[in-house]
């Protein structure tokens, strides 16, 4: 059986982050397991038509790996995946990937103070094991009687088929949401018939999109300060919407720019009647578009807003009595943030399963470590998600304070090391005493940020930056910890 000092779970942006943190480190003892055939995580796996970041190029990157090429404002996911396979090669990291490699169960020992991590390539040891799993990697269909028995095609926009040609098609979109309004626009040319069917309309806003010129991309390169001020402006700018979630007069002023938006772009009264939301703007994922308006107009495609009823054979019957039919069926659903698969593969003190441990609600002490779970770490835990700001800021703030955590189990020669279950209670409950008075629980809308009970367990109520200065500082007050007889060797460098 293999041992390492430390395993991460996951290739994309958290994982590889945090591989990239220990090796600058100096940490050669880890290892990556990822089940894709290559690094990405959830860029690897959306390939639908028009995939592509929703926050600007310039911050949806690594601090410390800039990229002066990015060839539009908002990287595609073609670009943004050869990104992450540049870092992966660019800085070593490729020795420590064990790509194809399905983790099927990591189970503390108590005992040995260790990991025990079965995979579909094997079974290995580690002292300390970093959850990288985001949570947008398990698609989410809707509950619909027929649905799984549909008579044409059918698959999930993070599934595309692209053996399907759509052109000359009869097809069916479920949902309207991140993605559907990316894939639409996209296939709409194809479809002979493109219907599609809205539960709620989402909030829109300009993406005013743009390629990079080249003139652009020399300065970058040749002035890495010149990019360093660049980020550092978007993300000013996108604090700046936070405004819009907790004052509500600056939330009425996003929402008088986004009607102002569709008013533009739909002039039929009735379907910019179907379009407009009836929650309060960020209640649920604000979206960025400038073409998904354009393609709902177009004479081929229909925007259905009664409720599915059932699915039977090749058509889609709706609660005003009306049957469609249809040879393709794509859902644009989204996933199940506040269920993540992986928390049913991780078993903690006494065997429990992270899964039974997060029910009824996920909770984790600054959304990283877990009560019960010891020398477990999550990045992109519970309540760290943004409705305003580049996650992977987050994933930043979350390495950096497990760097520190690392570092105080060497110092004061830790074998294991959790939170008090007292300590996270208290942070989970007072992000909830935040959240319950917030847009995302009190907006009027439902949305994947609520779990089955209602309570927000994925988003940070606060800015981004506040995240960030409540993980400068490691505290092992917050912690129990269990010293080593003997000595260990050092997780870092």
């Amino acid at each position: 059986m293999t041992h390492h000092q430390i395993a991460i779970l996951g290739a994309g942006f958290a994982g590889l982050g945090m591989a990239l943190a220990l090796k600058r480190r100096g940490v050669a003892d880890f290892v990556v397991f990822e089940r894709g055939a290559e690094v990405g995580g959830t860029w690897r796996d959306n390939t639908y038509p028009g995939c592509a970041c929703d926050v600007k190029s310039d911050l949806y990157s690594f601090s410390s790996v800039p990229n002066p090429d990015w060839a539009h404002r908002y990287a595609r996911q073609p670009e943004i995946l050869a990104y992450l396979r540049r870092v992966a090669d660019g800085y070593g990291l490729r020795p420590h990937l064990r790509l194809g490699s399905e983790v099927e169960e990591a189970r503390w020992d108590e005992a040995e103070s260790v990991w025990r991590i079965r995979t579909s390539r094997g079974t290995f040891t580690a002292r300390v094991l970093i959850s990288g799993h985001g949570p947008l990697i398990e698609p989410k269909w809707p509950d619909l009687p027929g649905l799984s028995d549909f008579a044409g095609q059918r698959f999930h926009s993070a599934r595309w088929n692209h053996d399907l040609d759509l052109c000359g098609q009869r097809v069916a979109v479920i949902g309207t949401g991140a993605s559907a309004i990316q894939f639409i626009p996209e296939i709409q040319p194809l479809a002979a018939q493109l219907t599609v069917f809205q539960r709620t309309p989402p909030w829109v806003m300009p993406r005013q999109d743009e390629p990079t010129s080249e003139r652009r991309r020399q300065l970058f390169r040749r002035y890495p300060l010149l990019q360093r001020l660049s980020r550092q402006w978007v993300f000013a700018l996108a604090e700046a919407r936070h405004l819009g979630f907790s004052h509500a007069r600056v939330g009425k002023l996003m929402e008088t720019f986004g009607q102002q938006h569709l008013e533009a772009q739909i002039a039929d009264p009735e379907l910019r009647r179907r379009l407009t939301p009836d929650y309060r703007l960020g209640c649920k994922r604000i979206l960025v578009s400038d073409d998904y308006y354009p393609a709902i107009q177009q004479p081929n495609v229909e925007l259905v807003t009664a409720a599915i009823e059932r699915v039977q054979g090749h058509q889609i019957f709706t609660a005003d009595g009306q049957a469609r039919a249809f040879d393709v069926l794509i859902g644009g659903t989204g996933f199940n943030a506040t269920q993540p698969p992986v928390a049913r593969l991780i078993f903690g003190r006494n065997g429990q399963a992270l899964a039974d441990a997060w029910q009824p609600h996920m909770e984790a002490l600054h959304g990283t470590a877990v009560a019960g779970f010891p020398n477990l770490f999550l990045l992109v835990g519970p309540n760290t998600a943004l409705g305003h700001n580049s996650v992977v800021y987050i994933i930043e703030a979350q390495i950096g304070y497990i760097v520190r955590a690392l570092d105080h189990m060497t110092a004061a020669h830790l074998l294991a090391l959790e939170p008090l279950p007292d300590a996270q209670r208290a942070y989970s409950d007072a992000l909830q005493a935040k959240l319950r008075q917030s847009v995302w629980v009190r907006g009027g809308c439902t949305s994947y940020y609520l779990d089955a009970a209602g309570r927000n367990s994925t988003l940070w109520p606060q800015r981004a930056a506040q995240f960030r200065r409540t993980l400068n500082r490691f505290d092992p007050a917050l912690y129990r910890a269990r010293l080593s007889p003997r000595a260990l060797p050092p997780l870092l460098g």
